[in-house]
Parts: C-alpha cells; structure tokens; sequence
C-alpha cells in the first residue's frame, strides 16, 4: 500500500471568481517571532472588530474550520476562499488539507485556538458534536462505514479514526470550560439560524 493525496477541481475562477482570505489564526512559520494569537490570550476581541468577522456568519465559520482542522491535525491553514458572487454571506471554501491526518498520535490542541480563545460555536455544530459523542455512532464508526465506500477504502488509517473520537473529546471539554466561564452560555453556544 502507497500513501496518497488526492484533489478536487473547482469550477475555474473565470466561472465563480473568488476571494482569498488570510486567516487570522494562520502560523508565523517563523522560528523566533510567534503569531500574535499565540501570545495574546486576547485576541479573539480584535478580530471581532475587523470586516469580515465583525458582522455575519464569518466569524463562526472560522470555528467550524478550526474544529475540522483540528479532527484532521490540519496545521497549516494559513489561507481560505470564498466565493465572490455570495459577498460576506458565502461559506468559507476549506482548500488545502495536504498536512491532514498526518499525526494519529498526536492532538495539536493549538489549532482550535480561535475556538478556546473567541469561546463561541454553532449550536448546529455542537448538536452534531454531541450526538457523535454520545452515540449511537461514534464519529470513528460514522467515518469507518462512510469512507468503506470508496474505491480507494481504505482511506484512513485506523488510528486516525481512533484519535477523532479522543478530538471529539477535546473540543468538547473546552466548550464545556467556556460555558462554565460564561456570563451568559447563549454567548458561546450561538442559534444563527435567522
């Protein structure tokens, strides 16, 4: 068996032109000079105060990329897209995930520092997260029958599956510690179904 990366094609940006994004939580990839989120407990409360996370569902989309960068051991999310067409109301476009699955063993809890550090998740999400946790499918089980589908099965190795239910975990934890720090849970865990 060879390990592998595959891709898919968007449609060309002629057909559905696109912005590209820097994320704020992106890694310096500096050896000496660190990220400003990584040394500022607070700085969640300055990209609340700039466009495109100011307003909108920008901002909770950042959560959801971290808590699926953070399933995959994704560190390297340092750029996204979003479709021009859709102004601020379009999903971000998760592109890039070569550096994905790479480490079974190990949980970068890093990654879901816009999560720890804004303190705030789709309740869509955390419903989904929850039911993966409390069954009756484990997340690891839901992966194992999905990816059992594909020509290329198997796509993960079963470590990987493993270590996304110690993740589910993880995150779980954390919101937990932001309800129990909150004011007001209903400031972490956001309805944004208008």
């Amino acid at each position: 068996m060879l390990e592998g990366s595959f891709a898919i094609f968007l449609p060309g940006k002629e057909a559905a032109p696109r912005k590209v994004w820097r994320h704020p939580w992106r890694r310096s990839y500096h050896k000496r000079r660190k990220a400003q989120w990584e040394v500022d407990d607070d700085y969640c409360e300055l990209v609340k105060e700039v466009h495109p996370y100011n307003e909108g569902r920008r901002l909770l989309d950042i959560m959801d990329m971290s808590v699926l960068d953070f399933f995959m051991g994704n560190m390297d999310r340092h750029h996204y897209e979003t479709f021009k067409m859709f102004g601020n109301n379009s999903a971000p476009l998760h592109l890039d995930h070569g550096r994905g699955f790479g480490k079974a063993f190990h949980d970068e809890v890093s990654i879901l520092a816009p999560v720890y550090q804004c303190c705030v998740i789709r309740h869509s999400t955390l419903a989904s997260l929850l039911r993966y946790h409390r069954g009756p499918h484990h997340l690891s089980e839901a992966m194992r029958a999905s990816l059992s589908l594909d020509p290329v099965n198997p796509v993960l190795w079963e470590p990987h599956l493993v270590a996304l239910d110690r993740r589910l975990n993880i995150i779980l934890q954390i919101m937990r510690e932001c309800v129990e720090k909150a004011q007001d849970p209903l400031h972490v865990v956001v309805n944004d179904f208008h």
